[in-house]
């Protein structure tokens, strides 16, 4: 949803005279470069335990945020109101950190961006009603605890996220996005003979409620069942190195974490990557492509502009085995002399934008996942990955996974779980072998952190085999 630059500026009771009035303070030190970020973000949330919804909350931030780059300096200062005083006051604080060199000129007129739209949507978040959300947890509550007699405890949650942001620079730079984000997730406790296992299923989209129906209460609620229920018969394989088949969609958070912060910009500039002297080197197979994407539609991770007024677009970070590209803030497409990639992203107003993925995943290769799986003889098949460990700058990590199988003879045998994966994230895309056409993106509620800032991603992958890495078993 567009708006065009007097309807931006009126939601956030500006004017024209008055941004160009804020950048120009905010460059009368001598700054190369500022901009100003509106944000006003509504979040809801209500949750259902132990057969009630009994937990509801909803709270609204707004404020502005006022950079400054001065040469390799940035300055930044954020306020929560919009008065002229205010906005002066951050202008000057930012002007004065950042503060070197000849005053720079502000652009003549703030023109609005328009652009494709990856977030239509049909029914307002902020329009709905909480006895209109209500019935979805009573529903998925009811109806998994229908599907197995051994569930005990079920805790579901429905959140949702609106954001108007207005964004402008001194070089003319201006665009209004209205952000929607629903997350609706579950958690399922079973017992079985004094054993207890849980599980956990989630579905998040920038949709409205329109996201909301009977089929996605009934897809989560047999995905967290059977989740769960396979976790009593399953067992801890015998340690060791071995091949690694990774099932397609979720497996895409060990690229995310092990492989994708590598290739922020930031990291590489500062040369802690392994990546930093590896742009346009072969670092994989040749049928590996590694995409950072904020152009899927309705997807968590996508976004119109980044949070620095560069278009959303599609970025190969591998192209046919070939380190082809990092993702760019403007600082660091700056350094490197390229244009930004439209990775600046920020968490609130209250913070500078840093190189961040969105939709990060692999392409499809051209083996089906039961010719992969029949070429070892002997290994794992890993596909519920729950959280992990990277050293960024080596790129080791360690990742524990919540389910998988034994593979035995080419066959899938006994499940598995509570094993870790040990491994070199660079090591690891060397090793890749075969790559499945089958390549998902996982719709969970993922949620990256960097630098104490947390930003909405997305993840996925086809089935591949890693030739070898370390698993933690007995």
């Amino acid at each position: 949803m567009f708006s065009s630059t007097l309807q931006a500026m009126n939601h956030f009771g500006v004017t024209e005279e008055l941004l160009r009035r804020v950048l120009a303070a905010a460059l009368e030190m001598g700054g190369d470069y500022a901009d100003l970020y509106f944000e006003h973000t509504f979040n809801n949330l209500v949750g259902l335990m132990d057969g009630q919804v009994n937990n509801c909350s909803s709270n609204i931030d707004f404020g502005v945020g006022v950079r400054v780059i001065a040469g390799e300096q940035t300055g930044y200062a954020y306020v929560e109101g919009v008065t002229p005083e205010e906005l002066l006051r951050a202008a000057h604080t930012a002007a004065r950190i950042a503060s070197s060199g000849p005053i720079r000129p502000v652009a003549e007129r703030i023109e609005l961006y328009r652009s494709r739209d990856c977030y239509l949507i049909d029914q307002p978040w902020e329009e709905v009603e909480l006895k209109s959300k209500i019935p979805f947890l009573e529903k998925i509550n009811s109806r998994i605890f229908e599907l197995d007699s051994r569930v005990m405890k079920v805790q579901a949650t429905l959140a949702d996220t609106t954001s108007h942001i207005f964004f402008c620079n001194s070089e003319g730079v201006s665009y209004y996005d209205y952000r929607p984000m629903g997350a609706f997730s579950v958690v399922c406790v079973m017992q079985q003979e004094g054993m207890v296992e849980n599980g956990y299923a989630a579905r998040a989209f920038r949709r409205g409620f329109e996201m909301m129906n009977d089929e996605l209460v009934e897809t989560l609620a047999h995905e967290v069942v059977d989740h769960t229920a396979i976790l009593f018969d399953a067992v801890k394989p015998k340690g060791g190195e071995m091949p690694v088949v990774m099932g397609a969609g979720g497996s895409g958070i060990l690229l995310h974490e092990a492989i994708g912060h590598a290739f922020e910009a930031d990291f590489n500039r500062k040369r802690t990557s392994i990546f930093c002297d590896q742009l346009g080197k072969k670092i994989c197979n040749e049928q590996i492509q590694v995409v950072d994407d904020a152009t899927i539609p309705y997807n968590r991770g996508s976004i119109h502009f980044d949070d620095e007024g560069v278009e959303g677009q599609k970025t190969y970070l591998v192209k046919d085995g070939v380190l082809a590209s990092y993702l760019h803030d403007r600082i660091s497409a700056r350094y490197y002399g390229v244009q930004p990639t439209g990775n600046g992203r920020r968490d609130t107003f209250r913070n500078v934008p840093l190189p961040r993925m969105r939709a990060t995943y692999m392409e499809s290769g051209s083996m089906d996942e039961q010719e992969i799986i029949a070429s070892v003889k002997q290994g794992v098949y890993v596909d519920n990955f729950v959280n992990g460990q990277v050293q960024i700058g080596a790129g080791d990590f360690t990742f524990y996974v919540k389910s998988g199988y034994l593979i035995e003879n080419g066959r899938l045998t006994a499940p598995l779980k509570d094993i870790n994966i040990i491994g070199n994230g660079p090591q690891a895309l060397a090793d890749i072998t075969l790559v499945g056409n089958n390549s998902m993106i996982d719709n969970g509620t993922w949620t990256c952190g960097k630098e104490g800032q947390s930003c909405p991603v997305t993840c996925g992958m086809p089935s591949v085999l890693v030739s070898k890495l370390t698993v933690g078993g007995e």
